[in-house]
């Protein structure tokens, strides 16, 4: 079976709150009746993603057109969670016309990618392109690496260098895994720094790949999908920290957890809370749902680090009560962190 006979799939990656789900929302904007299924691997145990799309109003975001694997990030349960999801889409009586998959974060592409030779999906599935959207002004002000490609050549020259930044390997894995970077939140900088960054981002690939800027994750679904890439059968132009051991990787740097949040009288105030907890403990990133008195919407608040963003999607179903995931680095004082944004 040719290329073009086979489902084409994309792998949407990048670091925490890159804007992953937004250039999701973006695409499915886009789907003029084309069907799209979408896979949404959530680390941590609520699939905020995957609600954030099914709410989004948009006619292609269909709730059973969205998959969400809670179980761990993704490459590490390909045989247990993709696998399966992977079959039971295509042998739909109208399986979709194209897949898209939103990694978790904190996932490493290329076992994603090397799963797509596995027997029952080779034969039925290919990767169209693994675009790695990238936060911009993260990025810029330091967060993973002042040099990424520098670590890179680092870690390829010293094999048994103990890198001592482990969220900066995932993200120069997953950029060099990508056949299309989005560099997202572009409105954020100014020129000389969008030059720069995209500079610096394209002198650290690998290969020869665009580097495109975005604000909000809006692109033009023509450009994300149909590249053809090819991906499961170029996997030795995708290096990888992790080539040495087979594909086996541990994310034992990072764990996650769930703080029940009452209703709230004021959005200003949990922001401020939110913020000291991620200051005070450095949190990678949190995300949740949260009920404002006296407001039938529920307002979602998303935050990368320090920044934080807030907005009402649509109306609480029920009486439940709010929820916040928290993203860092295992062994974080989860108690502590509890107690400020608590209050």
């Amino acid at each position: 079976m040719s290329t073009l006979e086979k489902t084409p799939a994309t792998i949407v990656t990048g670091f925490l709150g890159a804007g992953k789900t937004t250039l999701l929302r973006q695409v499915m904007a886009q789907a003029e009746g084309r069907r799209i299924a979408i896979i949404v691997n959530e680390f941590g145990a609520l699939g905020i993603d995957g609600e954030t799309l099914k709410s989004c109003g948009i006619p292609g975001c269909a709730e059973e057109n969205i998959v969400e694997l809670a179980n761990g990030c993704l490459c590490c349960t390909v045989a247990d969670d993709f696998i399966p999801t992977m079959q039971a889409l295509l042998d739909r009586p109208e399986p979709p016309e194209h897949i898209l998959i939103e990694t978790s974060g904190l996932a490493l592409p290329k076992p994603l990618i090397k799963a797509f030779n596995w027997p029952g999906i080779r034969s039925r599935v290919t990767v169209d392109g693994v675009i790695t959207v990238v936060d911009g002004p993260a990025v810029a002000e330091g967060r993973f690496a002042d040099d990424p490609a520098a670590v890179a050549a680092q870690r390829a020259a010293d094999p048994s260098l103990d890198h001592d930044n482990p969220l900066a390997e995932v993200y120069e894995d997953q950029l060099a895994s990508a056949d299309l970077v989005v560099l997202n939140k572009a409105d954020l900088l100014d020129a000389a720094a969008l030059e720069r960054l995209t500079g610096e981002i394209a002198a650290g690939l690998p290969r020869a790949v665009k580097v495109v800027p975005a604000r909000e994750g809006a692109l033009d679904a023509a450009l994300l999908l149909g590249l053809g890439a090819a991906a499961e059968d170029d996997l030795a132009a995708r290096p990888s920290h992790h080539d040495a051991e087979d594909g086996a990787h541990e994310h034992d740097d990072f764990d996650s957890f769930v703080i029940v949040l009452p209703e709230i009288a004021e959005a200003d105030a949990l922001v401020a809370r939110l913020r000291r907890a991620a200051e005070a403990h450095d949190v990678l990133r949190m995300k949740g749902f949260v009920r404002l008195a006296g407001k039938p919407m529920r307002l979602v608040v998303q935050g990368v680090g320090t920044r934080f963003r807030q907005e009402f999607d649509r109306p609480w179903p029920d009486d439940r009560d709010g929820h916040v995931v928290i993203i860092g680095r295992s062994g974080m004082d989860q108690d502590g962190i509890a107690r400020i944004i608590l209050g």
